[in-house]
C-alpha cells in the first residue's frame, strides 16, 4: 500500500509516465488510496499543459474561451480529488478513535499538502526539461539547476511535515480537518456571473 513517503515518488513515476505515454493508455490503481493520490495528479497534470495551451503566442479568442472552461472544470476536479483523500484518511482515523479533538488543529490537511507536492513534481519535471534543453541561452541550465535545488528542497521539507502530522494525529498529539473547498466559480447558482446572464 502506498505510504505517505511513497507518494513523491508516485507522483515523479507518473509524470515521467504520462509525458511518454498517451493519456487514454493510462487506468488508476485498483487500491482506492494510491488511485485518489494518483487522480488527483492526474488532475494538476492536465490543469497544468492546459494552462499552457492558454499562453501560446497566437491563440485565438475561441480557443482562450474553450481553454478556460477546461481549466475551470480540471480545477474543481483536483479540489474534489483533495477533499476526498482527507475524507478517506479521515474514515480510517475514525476506526481507530481519532484524531484526538482535544488535540492542537494543524492549519492544513494531508489531501492539500499532497496537491503541494503534486505541484512540485511537475515543477521538478519541467525544471529538469530545461535543464538540458538544447539551444538554450547561456547561463539557462545553471540557473534551473539552482531552480532544482530549491524545488528539491522545499518537496523534501514537505514530505517530512507531512510524515510528521501524520505520526503525530496517529499519536493523538496533533489533529487535522477536512477543510471544503466550497468554490463557487462552477455553481450556476452561486456564479452571479452565469444567473444573472444566464438568458443573455
Amino acid at each position: 500500500m502506498l505510504t505517505l513517503t511513497d507518494i513523491a515518488a508516485l507522483h515523479d513515476l507518473l509524470t515521467s509516465r504520462w509525458h511518454q505515454e498517451a493519456l487514454e493508455t493510462w487506468r488508476p490503481p485498483a487500491d482506492a488510496w494510491t488511485s485518489l493520490v494518483a487522480r488527483q495528479h492526474l488532475a494538476n497534470f492536465e490543469l497544468w499543459h492546459t494552462e499552457d495551451a492558454a499562453r501560446i503566442p497566437g491563440a485565438t479568442d475561441a480557443d482562450l474561451a474553450r481553454i478556460k472552461r477546461r481549466i475551470d472544470e480540471t480545477n474543481q476536479r483536483r479540489n474534489d480529488l483533495s477533499e476526498q483523500i482527507d475524507t478517506l484518511l479521515l474514515s480510517g482515523l475514525a476506526e481507530r478513535g481519532l484524531p484526538n479533538l482535544e488535540a492542537p488543529l494543524h492549519s492544513e490537511s494531508p489531501g492539500l499538502m499532497i496537491d503541494r507536492l503534486s505541484i512540485l513534481a511537475l515543477k521538478i519535471f519541467h525544471t529538469g526539461e530545461e535543464i538540458e534543453r538544447p539551444g538554450s541561452p547561456e547561463g539557462h541550465a545553471e540557473r534551473n539547476r539552482e531552480r532544482l535545488e530549491i524545488l528539491t528542497v522545499q518537496r523534501d521539507d514537505l514530505t517530512g511535515c507531512l510524515s510528521a502530522l501524520w505520526a503525530e494525529t496517529l499519536a493523538g498529539t496533533r489533529r487535522f480537518k477536512l477543510y471544503r473547498q466550497l468554490k463557487m466559480y462552477n455553481d450556476p447558482a452561486l456564479n452571479p456571473a452565469v444567473y444573472l446572464n444566464r438568458g443573455s
